[in-house]
């Protein structure tokens, strides 16, 4: 049986989960150049998805992912384990780090190394993974009669 949630955890969680996301994107980020990357940014990300549990239930969470939470797993996963294995194929070592720099005019230059990208990928492996808990040992909905 669900229990309704208060108005309090209701207005506290949507000033909540679009902050908890954008500070997890830029964690993600500007983890590759000081502390952060993906692995924080996905427990982050991870932790606004609880939240949203928490105040509107599983409904809620599903509605929010855009495919099945497992399915963002073994895409986090794939683009982690492509990412290392990148460098050998252009003749380096396993998880070497390759890095493009474009020149955006006026703009100024934009420097992305391989190492965002494998960051991506343990971002999504993350989220998944607390998105799997979440939906599998939350419970299931129930009707209240």
């Amino acid at each position: 049986m669900r229990i309704k949630s208060s108005p309090l955890i209701e207005t506290g969680s949507r000033t909540m989960v679009p902050t908890l996301v954008v500070v997890s994107l830029f964690l993600l980020v500007v983890g590759h150049d000081s502390p952060g990357g993906g692995f924080v940014g996905g427990l982050l990300a991870g932790s606004a998805l609880l939240v949203v549990f928490v105040a509107a239930g599983r409904p809620a969470v599903e509605a929010i992912l855009p495919v099945r939470s497992d399915t963002i797993l073994g895409l986090g996963l794939a683009t982690a384990v492509f990412t290392a294995l990148g460098g050998m194929v252009f003749g380096s070592a396993l998880l070497d780090a390759g890095k493009l720099t474009l020149d955006l005019g006026w703009l100024g230059k934009l420097s992305v190394g391989s190492s965002l990208l494998f960051d991506v990928g343990v971002y999504l492996i993350v989220v998944g993974l607390v998105a799997t808990v979440i939906l599998r040992l939350g419970g299931a909905e129930q009707e209240s009669a």
